[in-house]
């Protein structure tokens, strides 16, 4: 007989991720590359290893196929458990109808069968779309310690962005008398990380009710939280002080490769206690040739560097020939950056070529905004993409299939 587990952790890992353009065009946003060599996804589940938690449901529903073959059977994260383990949970057909996901907290309902097997005390939801390194058994420990019946992880913000996150106010032991989703005039800086906690009775109870109300949105945050704090459940706030970022745009995906390029950055990505663990192919070392210049970058194994590179993060078997250059940018996996080529202030996905004498982007000081190149795609010989450009399928091919000399 298997023993029960004490936790299970709910990754929600199926939003579309469309302010980010060309990069989830054809993967999920827990599925982007970040940082070198890692996936979003790769965070979370990391967590969940460093912190004794073994078993995660993963939620999928948009363009799941690259992020559950990377998934496979959880191997890299320690995950492939013959009871428990990572287990990816599409929407599926059931006895009385079929439906996607209509919220977070519709997305948790429909999986209740999956969490009850374990017959967990506690239930822990992640996002899937945010990028740092956390301890849950902390978190746990802080739950059971406060009597909990739900625990809200909290980060301080601005006050000036507040407005953008659920606040919650609580009082000086943690516990949360109001909070209001994305407020006009927020009156605290106790910012949700969309990370809970919560007693697996009470949990149940909620999304029931929720699921029988036709006027609910289904969401954690815009009506499972209020209804129990209305109802005077036991809710407290986790202080988090690391390094969070959600990395939902292409501006702040950007914002967080840059950050590991600072000395005083509090994301590590090699700290031997809370290692991030990845499905990376095996690459060959670096090699950077005679007359290269590397200045203040990240460059991955299987990197071929003969150009010039300067505060930029380059993945896996990226290639910058003589005479190009590439400045403020990330470029992920396999993308060729040929002779004579400019890539300036730019995300370009996997597989893109930039062609001989091409010029992609402009000077951060001067630009419109982050140019982003789709994945697989071919910029020819001597193109120019003006700076802020979303170069999707459909842009390549009404504006630039053949070069637009």
């Amino acid at each position: 007989m298997f023993k029960k587990k004490e936790c299970v952790a709910m990754l929600l890992a199926g939003g579309q991720g469309s302010r980010l353009y060309a990069l989830t065009e054809k993967v999920a946003k827990p599925a982007v590359s970040f940082g070198g060599k890692y996936r979003i996804i790769d965070f979370p589940l990391s967590n969940c290893v460093n912190s004794g938690i073994d078993t995660v449901g993963v939620l999928t529903q948009y363009q799941p196929l690259v992020l559950n073959e990377y998934i496979g059977n959880g191997q890299p994260w320690d995950l492939d458990r013959t009871y428990g383990g990572v287990k990816i949970l599409p929407p599926y057909q059931g006895k009385k109808k079929a439906d996607w996901y209509s919220g977070t907290a519709n997305a948790i309902y429909q999986n209740m069968n999956f969490i009850n097997r374990y017959n967990p005390e506690y239930v822990l939801i992640l996002s899937g779309d945010h990028i740092y390194q956390m301890q849950y058994d902390a978190m746990l420990a802080y739950h059971k310690q406060m009597n909990a019946d739900c625990t809200i992880a909290v980060i301080d913000v601005p006050i000036e962005e507040a407005s953008r996150f659920g606040i919650m106010s609580a009082d000086e032991e943690g516990k949360i008398f109001k909070f209001a989703e994305k407020p006009k005039n927020p009156d605290s800086t106790l910012a949700s990380m969309g990370i809970y906690i919560f007693n697996r009775d009470k949990l149940e109870k909620y999304l029931e009710d929720d699921e029988n109300d036709p006027n609910s949105s289904k969401d954690f945050g815009k009506n499972i939280i209020p209804a129990m704090l209305a109802a005077g459940e036991r809710m407290y706030a986790y202080p988090f002080s690391g390094y969070w970022k959600d990395v939902g745009t292409i501006d702040s995906l950007w914002e967080a490769n840059m950050d590991l390029l600072r000395d005083d950055c509090t994301l590590s990505l090699s700290n031997k206690q809370r290692r991030v663990f990845s499905r990376t192919n095996a690459e060959p070392p670096q090699f950077i040739g005679e007359g290269a210049k590397v200045a203040n970058s990240l460059v991955t194994e299987g990197c071929e560097i003969y150009g010039t590179v300067e505060n930029s993060v380059l993945f896996g078997g990226v290639i910058v020939e003589n005479g190009a250059h590439v400045k403020d940018s990330v470029v992920m996996s396999g993308v060729v950056v040929k002779k004579g080529a400019t890539v300036d202030y730019s995300i370009i996905d996997s597989g893109a070529t930039i062609g001989a004498g091409a010029s992609v982007g402009k000077d951060k000081a001067s630009a419109k905004g982050i140019t982003v190149i789709g994945a697989d795609l071919d910029i020819a010989a001597g193109t120019v993409v003006e700076d802020g450009a979303m170069v999707n399928d459909a842009y390549y091919e009404e504006n630039l299939k053949g070069g637009n000399r």
